[in-house]
């Protein structure tokens, strides 16, 4: 029964993958993140915990009754996986040679990650007939230090300053609509720091 729940699940979201497979993509996700039950003030010395906690923070470890606040980032990171590209993969929806592609990765105008399988290419940088307009000028602005799954998460989440028939947009929205990629750039250049 579960098997069945899983595959209407993926089958919903548009996720072309075996349960089992899924299954194995969030067991890799959630043993490259943080210890399950890490103990937050174990972080900070006795003064920074004392500040902290002086302006509203809670440093008490996570307790059994709590649900376990990296599942939604272990289910990001497998949609994130089962959704990319191949360098093949893109190579054929770019109508491109592997190197080509290879060498796009290289110079910032695609991004993906390194697997056990090689590179991995996010979906949401794609379009039907190619790349995401102003996708290069909006990937040189990226911090090199963000992983794949913040940028992604960035791409995909309405942004104030991105404004289309009155209504907030991702910046792939904004781009896809034929949107200055300038304004997505400036935004993406602030990712991992404190606004």
């Amino acid at each position: 029964m579960t098997t069945v729940a899983l595959e209407t699940v993926l089958a919903k979201a548009g996720l072309n993958v075996r349960p089992t497979e899924f299954l194995a993509l969030v067991e890799d996700a959630a043993k490259r993140l943080t210890p399950p039950s890490p103990n937050p003030a174990h972080y900070f010395s006795t003064d920074q915990r004392a500040a902290l906690t002086d302006v509203g923070f809670d440093l008490s470890a996570r307790r059994d009754d709590e649900n376990d606040y990296r599942a939604r980032t272990v289910a990001a990171h497998a949609v994130l996986a089962e959704s990319a590209l191949t360098v093949a993969d893109a190579a054929v929806k770019l109508g491109v040679d592997d190197s080509r592609v290879r060498h796009r990765l290289k110079e910032h105008r695609l991004t993906g990650w390194k697997s056990q399988g090689g590179w991995r290419l996010p979906a949401w940088q794609f379009t039907a007939d190619g790349v995401l307009p102003g996708l290069d000028t909006v990937l040189r602005a990226v911090p090199g230090d963000q992983p794949a799954l913040v940028v992604a998460a960035f791409m995909s989440t309405p942004q104030s300053d991105l404004v289309i028939n009155g209504r907030q947009a991702t910046p792939r929205q904004w781009l896809l609509a034929g949107g200055d990629p300038e304004p997505v750039a400036a935004l993406a250049g602030t990712l991992g720091t404190a606004i």
